[in-house]
């Protein structure tokens, strides 16, 4: 999600000549919710789409951007079924850095705004972990058929870390970040505030 500006939704205004009046400066803000709070947000934002935007690295060091629907676990885990020979899959089998977006993308500009950022690894589910997988994405969505799709295999995603905006819930142009433990508690690390100048 891109912040808009202090308490709104709005960017800088521009003049003809392309430059902003006022900058937007970041600056580190003292508020510091609750991890039960924490966690209620991050898990509302995770339902908030059923599409997730997933960002690998190639050999050659080239970003690459991947969109697939998913299904997440109590301890923020995303799990997401995919071709061994996509890119993104590919990718993940050399270098298992990976970012995860998601976010509503039903939301009106110039309103309150709301998406969740996760950073972690990720790689091919095998075995236990691969049955685990596919039991969480058949929970989520219910048309898929345990076993249906032979040719794909299950991916799964382990976040370090989580960037939260939701301006309705921690307040306009904040940003949330969290570290993740193995368990899944969620620690606050900071919090930055966009405003304009």
């Amino acid at each position: 999600m891109c912040p808009k500006g202090r308490g709104g939704s709005n960017p800088p205004s521009r003049t003809d000549h392309g430059v902003s009046p006022s900058l937007v400066s970041i600056r580190k803000s003292t508020r510091r919710p609750t991890a039960g709070r924490l966690k209620a947000i991050a898990r509302a934002l995770l339902d908030a789409a059923p599409l997730c935007a997933i960002a690998t690295v190639s050999p050659g060091g080239r970003a690459h951007v991947n969109t697939a629907y998913f299904a997440w676990s109590p301890r923020f885990e995303i799990v997401w079924l995919s071709a061994p020979e996509a890119r993104h899959s590919r990718n993940l089998a050399h270098n298992g850095t990976t970012a995860i977006a998601v976010f509503d993308s039903r939301q009106t500009w110039g309103r309150r705004d709301r998406g969740i950022q996760l950073f972690g690894t990720a790689g091919e589910a095998r075995g236990v972990a691969a049955r685990a997988a596919e039991q969480l994405y058949a929970r989520r969505f219910r048309r898929y058929e345990l076993g249906s799709l032979s040719g794909y295999r299950f991916y799964r995603f382990r976040p370090r870390s989580l960037k939260l905006f939701d301006e309705a819930r921690l307040g306009g142009g904040l940003f949330v970040t969290v570290q993740v433990s193995p368990q899944g508690e969620l620690s606050w690390l900071r919090t930055e505030e966009y405003t304009s100048d």
